[in-house]
C-alpha cells in the first residue's frame, strides 16, 4: 500500500493567493484573543495597510447588512462579537437558566478597580465597606485584573485592569468606560466616609471574616 502524500495538491493556491475577506474571516473565526492588524498581515502575507482597510471594509458590510454579529477593533485587535440588539438570544442560549459566572459582589469590585487604578485591595474594601480579598484572588485568577507595582507610602500591592478585562467588555481602551459621576455619588465621599471603618486586611487571611465573600463567587 503507497503512503499517503501530504504535499499541497499541484495548483492548490498559497495563503498569499487566497481572496483577503474570506481568508479573514476564516482566520478570526477561530481567534481566542483579539487578533492584530501586524499579525493578520504576517499570517495572509499582505501588506498591512491592506489588511486594515479590508477589516474595516467587513466592519462596514456586517454593520449595513445588519448581521448578527460584528466585527469590532478591541484591545488592540480584531475580533468577531455579537451584535447588542440579540443579546437577549445569545443570554437565553449561553445561560439557559444558569446564573452569570461573575456575581455581583464580584462586579462591584472589579468596577472599583477599572475606575480607581492602579488600586490597592484596602482602597477597594474602603469603597465597598467589605473585604475584597477573596474576590479580588478570583478576578486575578480569572486574568480581569493584574498586579502593577506597589503603592510607595504603604508599600501595598496595586491592581489594575488587564487586556482581558477590555477584550471581555468590548472596549478600545479604558477611555471608553462611561462617566461614573451619573451613576453614583462622590466617591471621594463614600470613601472618606468608610475608611476609617475598613481595617487593614491580611491577603492570607481566612476569607470567613466576611460572609458577603463567601458567596461572591
Amino acid at each position: 500500500m503507497s503512503e499517503e502524500s501530504t504535499e499541497v495538491p499541484a495548483g492548490a493556491p498559497g495563503v498569499a493567493d487566497l481572496d483577503l475577506k474570506p481568508a479573514l474571516e476564516a482566520v478570526l473565526m477561530v481567534v481566542d484573543e483579539p487578533a492584530t492588524e501586524e499579525h493578520l498581515s504576517k499570517i495572509l502575507e499582505r501588506p498591512k495597510r491592506q489588511i486594515a482597510k479590508a477589516l474595516r471594509e467587513l466592519a462596514d458590510d456586517y454593520t449595513v447588512q445588519r448581521r448578527g454579529f460584528e466585527l469590532r477593533y478591541v484591545a488592540g485587535g480584531w475580533r468577531f462579537y455579537t451584535r447588542a440588539e440579540y443579546a437577549p438570544a445569545v443570554e437565553r442560549f449561553v445561560l439557559d437558566g444558569q446564573q452569570a459566572r461573575l456575581t455581583q459582589a464580584a462586579l462591584e469590585t472589579l468596577a472599583v478597580v477599572a475606575y480607581r487604578q492602579p488600586v490597592s485591595r484596602s482602597r477597594v474594601s474602603a469603597v465597598r465597606g467589605v473585604n475584597c480579598d477573596g474576590v479580588m484572588r478570583t478576578l486575578l485568577q480569572r486574568g480581569l485584573v493584574a498586579e502593577a507595582g506597589t503603592e510607595p507610602e504603604t508599600g501595598a500591592i496595586l491592581y489594575v485592569t488587564t487586556n482581558y478585562f477590555l477584550e471581555r467588555m468590548g472596549l478600545r481602551g479604558l477611555d471608553e468606560l462611561p462617566e461614573l459621576a451619573p451613576f453614583l455619588p462622590e466617591a471621594e465621599a463614600i470613601e472618606a466616609e468608610t475608611q476609617e471603618a475598613v481595617p487593614s486586611f491580611d491577603p492570607d487571611a481566612p476569607d470567613s471574616e466576611d460572609a458577603d465573600d463567601k458567596t461572591e463567587l
